[in-house]
């Protein structure tokens, strides 16, 4: 009896152990998908964090003191070169120019009988010259008092659109307090800051005939519907960063774009015959990107790659790989460096297909 209970043990640990090496070798022979890196020349896109400048930003200052006795605009109102703004209270002004003008007749008018003398020999030359000068100097205190009086009158520049108000009517103001600003926003310029090594790049093939072209990624992510370009780069890097501030002009015929706005200027650069992988084909180590890569005798390694640049879904490599070799592209935590496996292998373009790709 003893002898049949262990054989049927027996049995039943054999069956188990076979079961168990199905499992197994069933386990073994899941397939993951692999590929080679797709080469194809593409148009990477390079962001840099931007801010608007309008091509004419100014304050508005009082130049006289006095009371705020008028204002003729609004806050964000479009205004002419020329068109009158705010008034000053003028009284005192007026005044002042109506005793500058009196004096100044009252000048003409001497220097006039003067000169009826000097020509009749009554009166020496040396009489004529002084009562000119005292003519002269009337007229330029008139001159002077005209243009504090003119002062008490603030009036566009140029055209532009008003800023926020700093003064309310009857505000009493000192000469230089500020008033408001305004903006003349036909064209903008965008400023951003490019690091060292890229400017060296940008350098040495900028062409001056053909201007680099920039699109600006406003802040509600959509493209301005205009380009800009690449006008002007700064004097000096920023010791603190290591950039250098570029400045791109950008055409803004409906005022879409208002000083102080931030966006992204986005750069397109052509990259010959790029590898291209998908992103989820990488795994990270230590801030370090690595891709499994299938050998003839089936076995995976891991190897480090050098990412050029990152684009939806892929990555362009600097460094790391070539178009023969072949990298798995799921299942990659299943797995691990000296694995054997099974693989399918998909053409690249057919991987690249279910991916959101940008090129050409």
């Amino acid at each position: 009896m003893k002898q049949t209970v262990i054989y049927l043990f027996l049995i039943a640990t054999l069956n188990v152990g076979c079961h168990s090496k199905k499992h197994e070798k069933k386990e073994e022979e899941i397939k993951l998908s692999v590929t080679t890196p797709l080469i194809k020349d593409t148009i990477a896109i390079k962001e840099y964090v931007a801010q608007v400048r309008s091509i004419q930003h100014i304050e508005l200052r009082a130049l006289e003191k006095g009371y705020l006795k008028n204002i003729y605009v609004d806050e964000g109102e479009f205004v002419k070169e020329g068109q009158r703004m705010f008034q000053i209270m003028p009284t005192l002004y007026q005044a002042e120019a109506k005793k500058a003008a009196a004096e100044a007749e009252f000048a003409r008018i001497e220097y006039l009988n003067t000169k009826t003398l000097a020509d009749s020999n009554i009166v020496s030359p040396n009489e004529l010259a002084l009562a000119k000068a005292r003519y002269d100097k009337a007229n330029a205190e008139l001159d002077l008092a005209n243009v504090h009086l003119s002062f008490t009158e603030i009036r566009a520049p140029f055209d532009g659109i008003m800023g926020r108000f700093n003064v309310r009517l009857g505000s009493l103001l000192d000469e230089g307090e500020l008033l408001t600003e305004l903006s003349d926003n036909r064209k903008v310029w965008v400023y951003f800051n490019v690091p060292e090594a890229e400017y060296l790049n940008y350098s040495t093939k900028i062409d001056k005939r053909n201007l680099q072209k920039v699109n600006l990624l406003m802040a509600n992510n959509k493209l301005f519907p205009y380009q800009g370009v690449v006008e002007t780069i700064e004097s000096d890097f920023n010791n603190e960063t290591g950039n250098i501030a570029f400045r791109a002009t950008f055409p803004n015929p409906e005022g879409l774009l208002r000083h102080g706005e931030t966006g992204n200027i986005q750069i397109p650069t052509r990259i010959n015959d790029a590898i291209i992988i998908p992103q989820k084909a990488t795994f990270e180590i230590l801030d370090k990107k690595y891709v499994y890569v299938v050998g003839e005798d089936h076995k995976i390694k891991s190897r480090l790659i050098t990412i050029d640049k990152e684009l939806p879904h892929i990555y362009l490599v600097k460094e790391g790989l070539s178009k023969e070799d072949k990298i798995v592209i799921d299942g990659l935590r299943k797995i691990k460096s000296g694995d054997e496996i099974s693989y399918d292998f998909i053409e690249p373009d057919k991987v690249m297909s279910n991916l959101d790709l940008y090129a050409e």
